[in-house]
C-alpha cells in the first residue's frame, strides 16, 4: 500500500516536471511572465509566483484578474497551474479584501510564432517604419486587426548593435517614436533591430523588424510649389531635409498626367527625372495634372508623396 502510494506521488510530482520542461519560461520584464508553448490546445504549466521577499512573513492572499481564486490561494510563494491560454494577472494582497501589494502577469505565447492574429499584415509587413530624414528619427507604426482592436503594447524594444535606442509610445498605441544617436555623416555599419510585444487577453505575439536608416528615409512633400510664366514649375527641399543639399542630395520624378487622374496613374504624358528643382512644360495640352516628388539621389529609398498642381487652361491649382 505505502509502496502504491509513493509511486503515485512520484507520477503526479513527474507529471508537474515534465510540463514545465515542456514549455519555455522567461520573464519578459518586470511582472511579466510569458510561457511559449508548441501548442494552445492541451498545455498544463505549473508557474511559480512570489509575492515578495518583503512579504514573506505576512499573510498574503493571492487573486486572479482581480478575482478570488477558488481554492483559496494563500503563501508568499505559491504555484498556479495555466491552462491553454488561461493566463491572466495574478495580485498578491496582506488579505482576501486587503491591501494590493503586487503582481505577476501571465502570458502565453506559440512557439514558433508562426500563426499571428493581432496585427494587420499589410503590404511590407506587420510593421512599417519610416524617417524623414538623417538626424536618427525615426516612426514604426502598425494597425490592429478588427477583432483584436483591444489589443495592448507589453513592451517596445529598439536597438543598433549592442546600443539601445530610446522610443516613446504614441497616445493611441499604434506607434512609437524613437531617436538613435547615430550621425547621419557616417555610413552605417549595424541594422536597427526593432521589436514590438502586444498582447490580446492572454495572447502574446512578437513583431520584429530590421532595416538601415537609409533604408526607411522617406523625404517629406516637397513645399513650394508654384508655376511662373504659365510654363515653369518649380518647388523647394523639404524643411526637414538634411543640409547641405549637395551632401544629402535629391532626386525628382516629374510627372504630366491627363485632367481627373492621379498622380499615381500609368496615364501619362511626361515623366522624367531630375536633379533640379524646376522643370519647364512643353506639352500643348492645357488641362493636365503636374506632379512632383522626390528620393534620395544616393541611396534610393522609398519616394516621398506627391505634390501636385492642376493644370486649367490659365487656372493653376497647386
Amino acid at each position: 500500500m505505502h509502496t502504491f502510494l509513493l509511486m503515485v506521488v512520484w507520477a503526479i510530482l513527474s507529471g508537474a516536471r515534465s510540463d514545465t520542461q515542456q514549455a519555455d519560461v522567461e520573464t519578459l520584464m518586470d511582472n511579466v511572465v510569458v510561457l511559449r508553448v508548441p501548442s494552445f490546445t492541451g498545455s498544463m504549466i505549473h508557474v511559480p509566483l512570489t509575492c515578495g521577499e518583503a512579504f514573506q512573513n505576512e499573510p498574503v492572499f493571492w487573486k486572479k484578474n482581480g478575482q478570488e481564486l477558488n481554492p483559496p490561494l494563500q503563501g508568499n510563494q505559491v504555484q498556479v497551474l495555466v491552462e491553454e491560454m488561461k493566463g491572466g494577472n495574478y495580485t498578491c494582497h496582506l488579505s482576501p479584501s486587503g491591501e494590493y501589494l503586487n503582481h505577476t502577469m501571465i502570458l502565453i505565447q506559440l512557439n514558433p510564432d508562426n500563426r499571428t492574429v493581432i496585427l494587420e499584415n499589410r503590404e511590407g509587413g506587420h510593421i512599417h517604419c519610416s524617417a524623414p530624414n538623417y538626424t536618427g528619427f525615426f516612426h514604426c507604426s502598425w494597425k490592429r486587426t478588427a477583432l483584436r482592436s483591444d489589443a495592448s503594447v507589453v513592451l517596445v524594444k529598439a536597438e543598433r548593435f549592442t546600443e539601445d535606442i530610446p522610443c516613446e509610445l504614441d497616445a493611441d498605441a499604434s506607434g512609437v517614436r524613437c531617436q538613435d544617436a547615430h550621425c547621419p555623416y557616417k555610413e552605417e555599419q549595424h541594422r536597427i533591430s526593432f521589436t514590438v510585444y502586444i498582447r490580446s487577453h492572454a495572447r502574446l505575439e512578437t513583431y520584429t523588424k530590421s532595416f538601415y536608416l537609409r533604408e526607411i528615409v522617406r523625404p517629406s512633400k516637397l513645399p513650394n510649389l508654384h508655376i511662373s510664366d504659365g510654363k515653369v514649375f518649380s518647388w523647394d527641399y523639404p524643411d526637414t531635409w538634411e543640409k547641405p543639399c549637395s551632401f544629402f542630395g535629391l532626386q525628382f520624378e516629374v510627372k504630366l498626367v491627363h485632367s481627373g487622374h492621379p498622380c499615381n496613374s500609368d496615364n501619362q504624358i511626361i515623366n522624367i527625372t531630375t536633379d533640379t528643382t524646376k522643370y519647364e512644360v512643353g506639352v500643348k495640352t492645357k488641362k493636365y495634372v503636374f506632379c512632383v516628388r522626390a528620393q534620395d539621389k544616393f541611396t534610393r529609398g522609398p519616394w516621398s508623396h506627391w505634390s501636385q498642381c492642376t493644370v486649367n487652361k490659365h487656372n493653376v491649382a497647386c
